[in-house]
């Protein structure tokens, strides 16, 4: 180490400076563009703290006139090993400050550090929050008022721009994922089409409906919310249902879910929804799942939340395939026509195969097996040619009519009962090619809920607010800037000019030196459309004229928690509300602080005292008191059961197009009948696989070779729509032999599914301990016994059975196997 520096003045001349040396040297010290070609006088160094801090430097500087260990960098010059590096202590400490002005201390600068200080190599403490017993605050630390209501024009009115709390919190949760999608991670697409039935002029403007049998290409996403995407695809979770229309008008995206109604009533509570339901911070568990304490603690002390747990805990949040699951818009848009005039519109989506689902096991299992379920299902359909297909259909009322409804449609808890507003279908979606490339297209595909176009407008939907502003301030983190729409897959059909340059990723090249509007350089282009081809928002909206105050409220209305909660469930079959139950159960179960337990049972109090008690009692826990209603006498609904809530109430169009059907094959199996019934149920549309203990050729009883294309192993039970079981006394045996023959059988009963069994495998269903009638005593029409003489009998039987997907009379719980 060099000897420390000398201290300022200590070899000071006799004489003294005179002040005006003594004066430009302090003026030079308060310079920071040049300096005296000369350091001052070490007695100029006593005078002030910037002149001592010019010195100091000084003598600093000089105490390294070169760089002693530079020699030793180079070849036959060097010592062994590398030589310690130079360095000096400062004569005074403000010789390596930053600013002089580091003494001055407030709360905010704190105090100067202190020598070689490094706070980042210090315990975390210096870093942990601790919120317990403090106000709730913006990023810039002012106290929140209102955590619950964005700010409104009026209780029905618009959410306004100035509500920078609002703003702050969405915007800081856009950007809490990069590059993953927030929510939606883990999704599956498609090209496609939507054609129009018959013109809607008098309803709209949109172009897909200005005539019939119009043809727009979309693109759809569907995905599961809650997880990563690395996920699973079978997780008990709500799925996005997202459409592009490509119009000739512009891009419309129609951004939905497969359930109509949503957690929350206000854009302000979403952060803290998802923060809820995603894994939980401390730990990172559980993974795509909502079976833990932050998402029951935080819908318990929710109750506008109740509707959709109805949903989310029924079989819609476990669907069989994106391809027989509806898809809903959630909130109330609205229709304009060409005169201006606007009616409230609700948006449907009507699998053409019906709307079916998984049980809790089989998704579970599946989960296991092939995680990629749902995304391998969509693929390998529009690969085969059995192209999925939805039919779109409308809800559409007037304001009046809203008004008089016994809820608000500015609700997106709520739905509009079918029986009171029916759906008119307008035309069909059909799902026909695959992308070339899942990151170009799946994942590099935005939507965005203010994706409109003229015939489509908004409605003061407080949660559809906050939507508008997020989607778009997401995509633009996710994708890396503001041209996110140059992307391939996001650019419309119809030409974009306008005056937007630059950012990152800027693909248009833009010819001619105006970016602004009004200009006379480029004869006034792009000039604006006016209001008879351009997009024109609504001019009045009825339903916000009530009050124009500002005002961080919800309408009355809105405090109906619990009414068309009870509706959901009062009208779902009882094998369906068996499943919501013990949804229920399963994942409260999981909850380890029982209070939120507690909460959310005595929530279930208010929806039905039979689904509380059964749930009460699975978790062996007393029943609570009912929770107290934030509306004690909330209005007479209209609709008290509604068939159309009940997924058994749209079977689809019947048929076993598409099923995967199991047929067990080994050596010694009877094989002409195999071979038939693969032809017949080929024929019908529907995906027949020999499985084997092991792939390849295997000899029947009957001198034929048939070839396994999938094992016992890689192909289990549950992934399988039905199966059949061959005849053969050796080819019986030799299944019996392998442990996974019985799996197979015992989760395809277990999960109400077809089973054929011919001549010999009667014995696999006595292993298997299948029992031989329903609960009640009846034959089981789903388990079909019979010899291959009467096979073309027993193969229309079998096609029935499969055409009903699950035979529910068998399901117990626990199961019987």
């Amino acid at each position: 180490m060099v000897k420390k520096s000398q201290q300022p003045g200590a070899d000071a001349a006799a004489s003294a400076p005179s002040p005006a040396t003594l004066a430009a040297a302090q003026a030079a010290a308060r310079n920071t563009d040049s300096g005296p070609a000369q350091s001052a006088p070490p007695e100029a160094a006593l005078s002030d703290l910037p002149t001592q801090k010019a010195a100091a430097t000084q003598a600093l500087a000089a105490a390294q006139p070169h760089n002693a260990a530079k020699a030793a960098e180079h070849e036959g010059l060097a010592s062994d090993g590398a030589p310690m590096g130079q360095s000096v202590e400062p004569p005074i400490p403000a010789a390596g400050a930053s600013t002089l002005s580091e003494l001055n201390l407030n709360a905010k600068a704190g105090e100067a550090a202190a020598a070689g200080q490094d706070p980042l190599s210090q315990p975390l403490q210096r870093t942990r929050v601790d919120a317990t017993g403090q106000r709730l605050t913006t990023n810039q630390g002012v106290p929140v008022a209102d955590n619950q209501n964005s700010l409104k024009a009026g209780a029905r009115g618009p959410v306004l721009l100035e509500d920078f709390i609002l703003r702050e919190k969405i915007t800081h949760f856009d950007h809490e994922r990069i590059p993953e999608r927030i929510v939606h991670a883990r999704g599956s697409g498609a090209h496609g089409f939507f054609e129009c039935y018959e013109p809607l002029h008098s309803l709209t403007m949109a172009a897909p409906f200005q005539e019939a049998g119009k043809v727009t290409p979309v693109f759809v996403r569907f995905s599961t919310v809650a997880g990563e995407r690395g996920s699973k695809d079978t997780a008990r979770d709500v799925r996005g249902f997202a459409v592009k229309f490509y119009t000739d008008e512009g891009n419309w995206d129609l951004v939905g879910n497969n359930m109509p109604v949503f957690f929350i009533q206000d854009a302000m509570k979403f952060p803290d929804l998802v923060h809820a339901v995603k894994p939980e911070p401390h730990h990172g568990m559980p993974q795509a799942a909502s079976a833990h304490d932050t998402f029951w603690d935080f819908v318990g002390l929710m109750p506008e939340s109740t509707h959709m747990l109805m949903w989310a805990m029924s079989d819609r949040a476990l669907p069989r395939s994106y391809r027989t699951m509806q898809g809903f818009g959630v909130h109330t848009f609205r229709l304009v026509n060409a005169q201006g005039e606007s009616r409230f519109v609700k948006f449907h989506w009507q699998p053409r195969l019906g709307t079916h689902s998984l049980v809790w096991d089989e998704a579970v299992k599946i989960s296991g097996a092939d995680p990629d379920y749902h995304r391998r299902d969509l693929w390998e359909a529009i690969e085969a040619g059995e192209y999925p297909e939805w039919e779109l259909g409308l809800q559409v009322f007037t304001e009046e009519e809203a008004q008089a409804f016994s809820f608000d449609v500015l609700d997106a808890t709520k739905i509009v009962p079918e029986e009171l507003v029916p759906v008119q279908v307008v035309g069909r979606l059909v799902l026909n090619r695959n992308p070339d490339n899942f990151f170009a297209e799946t994942e590099q595909v935005a939507f965005c809920a203010a994706h409109v176009i003229r015939g489509i407008d908004f409605s003061n939907d407080p949660l559809l607010a906050g939507r508008i502003h997020s989607y778009v301030d997401t995509q633009i983190s996710r994708l890396g800037g503001p041209n996110f729409h140059e992307i391939p897959i996001n650019a419309p059909v119809a030409p974009v000019h306008n005056n937007q340059r630059d950012g990152m990723h800027r693909q248009a090249i833009h010819r001619g030196r105006v970016a602004y509007e009004p200009n006379s350089l480029a004869g006034g282009c792009p000039f604006q459309a006016g209001a008879a081809q351009g997009f024109m928002s609504v001019r009045s909206r009825q339903e916000a004229q009530e009050s124009r105050d500002k005002v961080r409220i919800k309408p009355e209305k809105f405090a109906d928690h619990y009414t068309q909660a009870r509706l959901f469930f009062d009208s779902q079959s009882p094998v369906e509300q068996a499943h919501i139950a013990a949804a229920f159960r399963f994942e409260l179960s999981k909850v380890t602080v029982p209070a939120v337990r507690e909460r959310v049972v005595a929530s279930l109090r208010n929806v039905s005292e039979e689904l509380a008690a059964q749930v009460a009692a699975g978790l062996g826990m007393p029943l609570p008191a009912a929770l107290p209603r934030a509306l004690p006498t909330p209005a007479e609904p209209e609709v008290r059961h509604s068939s159309a809530l009940s997924l058994m109430a749209r079977p689809g169009e019947g048929g076993i197009r598409t099923r995967k059907i199991a047929l067990l094959v080994a050596d010694g199996v009877d094989g002409a009948s195999l071979q038939a019934l693969v032809g017949k149920l080929f024929e019908a549309g529907a995906v027949p696989r020999l499985v084997g203990p092991r792939l390849g050729a295997f000899a029947t009883a009957d001198g034929l070779t048939l070839q396994a294309d999938a094992t016992l192993e890689n192909s289990p039970g549950f992934l399988f729509d039905a199966l059949v079981l061959p005849d053969g006394a050796d080819g019986v045996a030799a299944l019996s032999r392998a442990g996974q023959t019985l799996e197979f059988v015992k989760d395809q009963f277990r999960h109400c599914k077809p089973i054929l069994m011919l001549g010999a495998s009667h014995a696999l269903a006595t292993l298997a301990d299948l029992p031989p009638t329903l609960p009640d005593g009846e034959p089981d029409p789903g388990l079909l016994i019979g010899d291959v003489a009467d096979l073309d009998a027993l193969a229309d039987a079998f096609m029935t059975a499969i055409a009903r997907h699950r035979h529910f009379e068998r399901d117990q719980d626990p199961p019987a196997i």
